[in-house]
């Protein structure tokens, strides 16, 4: 296992080298002018040639490269061309915000897209299980804006349940531990802040996991399917094991590999595409950051944005890849 792992940390060596090279490729392809957005449209041709001469942009494509890749290897993600701030320093809140936005997305996609599969294969033909991939079918086919947009509409406008958007009530005090407001919310012990933290994440949350509910709900059915025509859950049931037991323990842990591979994926596009949802909730997560950035020709900010959700990406899928062994001890790497 441990052989596997460093092999799999050294692959991560050339798959981002060539990840910040198309990053990099891309973002310079963008139009427009850097220069004009930090200077201005009444600038004169020489204040922007200077911008650029400062900047570095005036200098050919390939080196711009090398010199952005030396400060990667050295640890630095670059400054802001629009704030002055070195990236390493302000993009951990915005990191955070849609970390954690991901991760209860993710839980209730869980909780419903599992069960709803178990539901649907434990009564295959049955009202249940057409039921259920229909409600799954809608949540694959409805757009995460439209979602959010009747959220705000019904919950927040009309019935005044949740707010519509931000993080946490402006008018509480706050001063930040990890970024992480539910984290930080049970490290003060402040249960007011929770509740008001929980408010605003869930409309959110539960536009951002609509999808993948609806999808992990597919691959459980499916992949539960598969396995309680096994001979040993027969045997189980003919032992007189309750059905219960026979679902979530026998039935469900040998159905997790697919489903695993799937939640690793959406866990992973979650973090780097969850711009509309946080675009429509004003949610200050790492996709308005980067959508920003564009906007305003960043480029320091849109490379080392994508590249560290590249890394986030990359990693997710070792620790599913680690997670196989753990969840089937037939699972054994690192041998023939």
């Amino acid at each position: 296992m441990l052989a596997y792992t460093v092999r799999r940390l050294l692959m991560l060596i050339p798959v981002l080298l060539g990840m910040s090279l198309i990053v990099f490729a891309v973002v310079h392809a963008i139009p427009g002018d850097p220069a004009k957005t930090i200077a201005g449209d009444k600038a004169t041709p020489q204040q922007l040639q200077e911008i650029r001469h400062n900047l570095g942009l005036d200098q050919p494509i390939y080196i711009q490269y090398f010199r952005y890749l030396q400060q990667l290897l050295q640890g630095d993600l670059g400054t802001s061309l629009v704030n002055k701030t070195p990236i390493s320093e302000e993009i951990g809140p915005f990191l955070a915000a849609t970390a954690e936005l991901s991760f209860v997305a993710i839980g209730i996609a869980l909780i419903f897209g599992i069960n709803l599969g178990i539901l649907s294969a434990w009564r295959q033909n049955s009202w249940l299980d057409y039921g259920s991939m229909f409600i799954a079918l809608i949540g694959v086919s409805i757009p995460i804006f439209w979602l959010g947009l009747m959220e705000q509409w019904l919950f927040a406008q009309e019935l005044g349940w949740f707010p519509s958007n931000g993080r946490l009530d402006p008018r509480m005090e706050y001063e930040p531990i990890t970024y992480f407001y539910i984290i930080d919310a049970f490290l003060f012990g402040d249960m007011a802040m929770l509740g008001d933290v929980l408010k605003h994440i869930l409309l959110p949350a539960v536009a951002l996991g609509t999808i993948p509910m609806a999808i992990i709900a597919r691959m459980t059915r499916s992949s539960m399917l598969e396995v309680m025509r096994s001979d040993y859950i027969r045997t189980a049931r003919a032992k007189g094991v309750s059905e219960f037991w026979v679902i979530y323990k026998h039935t469900l842990k040998n159905a997790m590999i697919p489903i695993l591979t799937v939640v690793g994926l959406q866990l992973g596009l979650l973090l780097g595409g969850a711009v509309l949802t946080e675009t429509i909730f004003s949610w200050p997560g790492i996709g308005r950051y980067i959508y920003d950035a564009i906007n305003s020709r960043d480029y320091p900010v849109i490379q080392s944005g994508i590249l560290v959700l590249a890394v986030i990406f990359v990693m997710i899928n070792l620790i599913v890849d680690l997670l196989y062994a753990w969840i089937d001890p037939r699972i054994q790497y690192g041998k023939e």
